[in-house]
């Protein structure tokens, strides 16, 4: 049995990652890509998800998401990811189109024709998903869980108290947490231990086509340093789908502040229940980072 997946992204060099694990992994089955907004701007990620795709000859349809999010104007990353969000590697011409629905929608189609319940995974601002359950609440019975990369129980990655995916869309994250689904938050307090180490990086041009693309990514990627270890926040999703005895879970309740020039974004996790507010999450808060290590090592090994 493989679990049907729906992956919401935003390419992003550590998006690649995790793209790769979702169409390989042998548990998952891929049915459709959706882009976003974030780390550049949608037609920049949306380039580099086809680009993808077609480096995979992969047959899996994409969605071209959000330009923006619900209620902000787009601030985003290219000082991390480069000007084109995917640099250092010189991907093919090719004649891949994406789908004419727009990326909530396709998502809704794709839910209701499917036989059971989809995962759906995001690794990007959350916009699109929030698009999805504002305009079909009543897809929500077909979601089976969504796992998102994003948050963080303790400091920010974009702000001192907000994660990047977070804030750039802090209405659409709210939305999302408040909806009712089940929630896996894959925050900063794994993503940050998920590192790989400068040793290991240097070995995957001589793994497969696959490790040398990623390698030349890597090398224009500054969300960590070549000299230290990178960290793949994204691919901890499907990590989490294809090895969940990495992680440590707890279950608690999270709100995303919406509000204040200095914490909107920030995700208030409430470890203890101080707040006295029913669980709507489950966060992971440790990672076995050799576990973590060796399944990326594996799984980059069966690549093509």
């Amino acid at each position: 049995m493989t679990l049907p997946l729906i992956l919401d992204t935003d390419p992003g060099i550590d998006d690649a990652m995790a793209l790769a694990a979702a169409l390989f992994s042998p548990q998952l089955d891929l049915q459709l890509v959706t882009t976003v907004a974030g780390n550049v701007s949608v037609e920049k990620t949306t380039r580099n998800a086809l680009q993808l795709l077609q480096f995979w000859n992969a047959d899996v349809p994409l969605a071209q998401g959000a330009a923006a999010p619900l209620l902000r104007p787009l601030r985003d990353a290219a000082s991390v990811h480069g000007e084109s969000g995917l640099a250092g590697y010189d991907f093919i011409e090719h004649q891949r189109q994406a789908l004419t629905t727009p990326a909530f929608q396709a998502i809704r189609d794709r839910l209701m024709a499917s036989p059971e319940p989809v995962t759906l995974v995001a690794i990007g601002p959350l916009t699109n998903i929030a698009l999805l359950l504002t305009h079909y609440p009543e897809c929500a019975f077909a979601i089976r869980q969504l796992v998102l990369m994003g948050g963080s129980a303790g400091r920010g990655n974009f702000t001192p108290t907000a994660e990047f995916n977070i804030a750039i869309d802090p209405e659409a994250a709210a939305c999302v947490f408040r909806s009712g689904l089940e929630i896996v938050m894959c925050g900063l307090d794994v993503t940050h231990k998920a590192v790989l180490t400068p040793d290991f990086i240097t070995t995957l041009p001589g793994l497969n086509a696959s490790g040398t693309m990623l390698h030349a990514l890597f090398s224009h990627y500054r969300g960590g340093s070549m000299t230290t270890g990178l960290r793949m926040h994204d691919l901890c999703t499907i990590a989490y789908l294809v090895k969940p005895e990495l992680f440590t879970l707890h279950h608690c309740f999270v709100a995303v502040e919406t509000q204040g020039e200095f914490t909107a974004g920030t995700t208030v996790v409430d470890i203890e229940g101080r707040l006295g507010r029913a669980p709507n999450a489950r966060v992971a808060l440790e990672l076995d980072v050799e576990g973590f290590r060796a399944w990326v090592a594996q799984m980059l090994a069966a690549l093509p």
